[in-house]
């Protein structure tokens, strides 16, 4: 990762798109052996419903998603939403909020992340978010790539 590269501004790698399509088709065709949660945010010009599969972290029934790309679409469509979205787990929909948190929250979550999903913070590492894929690697990008927290709105 060189000095003049901002990590806020990095977007998902190339491909990452096509791959989460595939895998919302797989998973209405019943296809995969587990849950994906998706998330779904109207899009900030459009206003079109935009669907988008993320790990999320249940830590003792509190749940947590990173944007592990922060210049990703869905992030910036969550923030014009004002946090407020749709969740649709297990076949189930829920009306959430994801709200960011500060950057010591953060990064206990982060610190975690690369147990959650090892092939995605390797992703993370690949694109020159992070440059391990070690917790305190994680950690260090606190402030850079935004962590929420899910609540249910009710």
């Amino acid at each position: 990762m060189t000095e003049r590269t901002d990590r806020r501004a990095v977007r998902p790698p190339a491909g990452l798109k096509e791959m989460n399509e595939e895998l919302m088709e797989q998973q209405r065709a019943g296809a995969l052996p587990f849950d994906l949660p998706v998330l779904t945010v109207p899009g900030r010009r459009s206003g079109v419903p935009r669907h988008t599969p993320l790990t999320v972290l249940d830590r003792d029934g509190v749940r947590f998603v990173v944007g592990g790309f922060p210049a990703a679409d869905w992030i910036r469509n969550l923030r014009a939403a004002g946090g407020l979205a749709s969740l649709r787990t297990g076949g189930v929909d829920e009306a959430v909020r994801l709200v960011e948190l500060d950057v010591a929250d953060a990064a206990a979550v982060l610190r975690e992340w690369p147990v959650v999903t090892p092939q995605g913070v390797q992703m993370m590492r690949d694109a020159g978010v992070v440059d391990d894929v070690t917790p305190d690697a994680l950690a260090e990008a606190a402030g850079t790539c935004p962590v929420y927290r899910i609540e249910r709105v009710v």
